[in-house]
């Protein structure tokens, strides 16, 4: 018997169709990835095998039982990791691990044995609050809390987006140990070394089964959407030896802990330049006092030719950003977006009315000017984002994970749009989790323990450390920090 039977299921909201006819089955003991851009009707799936949503039609079984007429005993049985991880921020770890035991009518103690091996890591930092842990120990809690009832299916919703490689590596190989013990796995993820971890891979899209098949067959097949061709940079405008950014022994501390040690750097004008780090790093830290969001204990830094200890306001006037949460506002439309954001930078109306149109001409968004941004799909609105962040021309537009859980082809159309600003002079400053994006950087420094640990193009960095791509880089290199969180 399969361990989930998913027959013609459709889901619609209003006039969207989440899912249409979808069929597939998972074997017991199987690691299944679903796999598809976002919207594509992974996450609407996940939930109606939890037994969160009722289907519009068509009927699923998971562990043999009915999602609609045996909702009890399905969550009896199925352990569930959504893409933010689940946690409640102001509980501590353990307080957390007690909440969902409780849930499900068991005890810490009772499950221990099914979770020691994942909770042993963090259980020193039990009297930790959740949202004071860094993306890793974040990761192995919600895990714990989705297995302490000892059940036999395991769904994670894109449970590694967000968090560094070395800590992926260490979630898939929990998840190797798990199917190890007979428990079936089904995941979504946008990373294809993830992909390529499953037994069999489903792809959806659009709400519909394109195809299922062993990893390797599916990303051949659709090789188009999962392997785009790479982007050839125009020649043309290079760096100027003008310093936009320039730091000399940054040093940010919090009590006895410094976040960011006594680290240098500069960043060129029109240069794109990679801020890499494992979770916990300092490279947030960082990015916050450069910014003008924080400022430091000791050191200096001028960003655009202000000092980020005295001139921060000046600063937030005068660069661009974009978090992975796009900071967009849903219930806005497009042109209101572009006109509320140019504002808060200071353009004046007739500047912005003037520059509106030409740029969404760019972005062939015309015909979406009125749109909620909330219509949108993941990809557009990225684009959006990353538009609304350089319409003033900023002298450098910082870049905070911009690309997280947004499938490869995605990804390669944002990055041109970041070559275009850098050919215009606009100085890039990125972090990524993406190791690919890596590669696309003029520059790279990668911190370790609060300190730069690594600077150079990315060819320098695979020659210095005699690694063959830059994930091989910053794995040698994450793997010796020392310290456990940020």
């Amino acid at each position: 018997m399969n361990a989930i039977e998913v027959n013609n299921i459709s889901k619609s909201y209003g006039k969207i169709k989440a899912l249409e006819k979808v069929s597939l089955a998972v074997e017991k003991g199987e690691v299944f990835g679903l796999i598809g851009p976002d919207g594509a009707g992974k996450t609407t799936l996940f939930r109606i095998l939890c037994t969160l949503l009722l289907p519009d039609s068509g009927t699923a079984r998971v562990d043999g039982f009915d999602t609609v007429g045996q909702m009890k005993e399905i969550r009896r049985r199925v352990g569930y990791m959504p893409g933010r991880f689940s946690l409640y921020q102001d509980l501590t770890v353990e307080e957390n691990l007690k909440f969902f035991a409780t849930l499900f009518g068991t005890t810490v103690e009772a499950g221990y044995d099914s979770i020691s091996a994942i909770y042993s890591q963090i259980e020193r930092f039990k009297d930790r609050k959740a949202g004071s842990l860094s993306g890793g120990m974040k990761q192995k809690l919600a895990l714990s809390c989705a297995l302490v009832h000892e059940p036999s299916i395991l769904l994670l919703d894109e449970p590694t987006t967000g968090v560094d490689p070395v800590s992926r590596k260490e979630f898939w190989d929990m998840l190797q140990t798990l199917k190890e013990r007979g428990i079936t796995i089904v995941a979504s993820t946008p990373y294809l070394d993830e992909v390529r971890c499953c037994d069999r891979v489903a792809f959806l899209d659009h709400g519909q089964v394109r195809g299922i098949d062993t990893p390797q067959v599916i990303l051949n097949r659709f090789a188009d959407i999962f392997n785009p061709p790479g982007i050839d940079r125009e020649s043309g405008t290079e760096a100027s030896e003008e310093h936009v950014i320039e730091v000399e022994h940054l040093v940010k501390t919090f009590g006895n802990f410094n976040a960011v040690d006594d680290i240098s750097f500069a960043v060129k004008k029109g240069e794109i330049f990679g801020f890499l780090g494992a979770n916990g790093a300092g490279k947030t830290t960082a990015m916050h006092m450069l910014t003008g969001l924080n400022q430091p204990t000791s050191g200096t830094g001028r960003v655009v030719g202000y000092d980020i200890r005295t001139q921060y306001e000046q600063i937030k006037r005068h660069i661009g950003y974009m978090s992975q949460r796009f900071s967009l506002y849903e219930d806005l439309t497009v042109a209101e977006n572009i006109r509320l954001f140019a504002g808060i930078y200071g353009m004046d109306d007739k500047s912005i009315a003037g520059k509106t149109d030409e740029v969404l001409e760019r972005l062939q968004f015309i015909e979406h000017k009125n749109d909620l941004v909330a219509s949108l799909p993941l990809g557009w609105k990225q684009k959006l984002a990353f538009t609304v962040s350089i319409f003033h021309e900023p002298g450098v537009v910082f870049l905070d994970e911009p690309t997280g859980g947004v499938d490869p082809a995605t990804r390669r159309q944002f990055w041109e749009l970041i070559y275009d600003a850098a050919q215009r002079g606009i100085t890039v400053f990125v972090t990524t989790h993406y190791m690919d994006e890596a590669e696309y950087c003029d520059r790279i420094s990668i911190m370790v323990d609060g300190k730069i640990r690594a600077l150079g193009t990315p060819d320098d960095l695979k020659r210095e450390f005699n690694q063959p791509d830059m994930d091989h880089v910053f794995t040698f290199l994450a793997r010796k920090a020392t310290r456990q969180s940020d």
